[in-house]
Formats: structure tokens, C-alpha cells, sequence
């Protein structure tokens, strides 16, 4: 493993720490919220930048202790999602993301990670010929996101 960073022509790759925790989709805006007013997840020219994935099942058993009680039965909780974010590679901040989490999320034994990561972080350089990035394109982009954001 690569265990520094590194610069090309266009980009650095950062150490960094990738955050990730699973939670019901109607958490997800609440444990953001809580987030990024510790971190405002930056990236370059952005803010609030996370990844959700799409909704699966989460599959578990209560066992003695939980506090819904011992069952017998396996449950299937479908609308789970994945989040993932980014944030410098900072113990103590790590420590505050996660306690965020932890508070804002309706589990009491909620799916968090972190684990360290290479992240690419653009140098900024002036790219407005490159016929692969979005504004150059015929598709909207804005448009299909709220589509998509509308149907799910």
C-alpha cells in the first residue's frame, strides 16, 4: 500500500480517513447535519461532500440486552443506506465525527468505519476545454440528479 501521498499533472492524493455508517435513509439528513457542524467535508471548490449508496437490507438479530429485546427471529430492515465521507486524518476530530454519529442515529449499536485512505483533491487547473467534464457535455446533470433524488 501506498503510504503517502503523491501529486500528478492534475491532482494530489491526500492521507486521509474515510468515514462510513450505515443507517435507515430518514436518519441520514439529521447524521449529516450533526457532521458537518463539527467538519464542512470539503473538497476543493466543494462542501458537504458525501456518497450515499442505494437502499439494500439490513439483516440482524436482537440478542439479551438489546434494547429491543431477545428474539428468536432474524429481522430484515429494508431502506438501509450506506454514507461515506471524507475528513483529514485527525484522531480527535475522527473521535468528534463519530460521537456525532453515534447521537444523531437511531441505532443503539450503529454501523460505523473508518478506515485510511489515498484521496484525489483536483489542483484547480483550468480545464474548461475538456470535453469530459460536465459543462462541456449535452446531458443536464442538475436536472437528472433531481430526477432520480425525486423518484427514489
Amino acid at each position: 500500500m501506498v503510504d503517502s501521498g503523491f501529486e500528478t499533472r492534475s491532482l494530489r492524493m491526500e492521507l486521509l480517513l474515510l468515514v462510513t455508517f450505515q443507517a435507515p435513509v430518514a436518519d441520514v439528513e439529521r447524521i449529516m447535519e450533526a457532521v458537518v457542524a463539527i467538519t464542512p467535508l470539503r473538497m476543493g471548490k466543494y462542501d458537504a461532500n458525501a456518497y450515499q449508496s442505494a437502499q439494500g437490507i439490513e439483516r440482524y438479530r436482537p440478542l439479551e440486552g438489546a434494547a429491543a429485546g431477545a428474539e428468536t427471529e432474524l429481522r430484515r430492515r429494508p431502506g438501509t443506506v450506506e454514507v461515506s465521507f471524507e475528513i483529514v486524518d485527525d484522531q480527535a476530530l475522527a473521535a468528534r465525527v463519530v460521537e456525532a454519529i453515534f447521537q444523531a442515529h437511531s441505532y443503539q449499536e450503529p454501523v460505523i468505519r473508518i478506515q485510511p485512505l489515498l484521496a484525489s483533491r483536483s489542483k484547480g487547473l483550468d480545464d474548461r476545454a475538456n470535453p469530459n467534464r460536465w459543462w462541456n457535455t449535452t446531458g443536464d446533470w442538475k436536472k437528472a440528479g433531481q430526477l432520480v433524488e425525486h423518484n427514489a
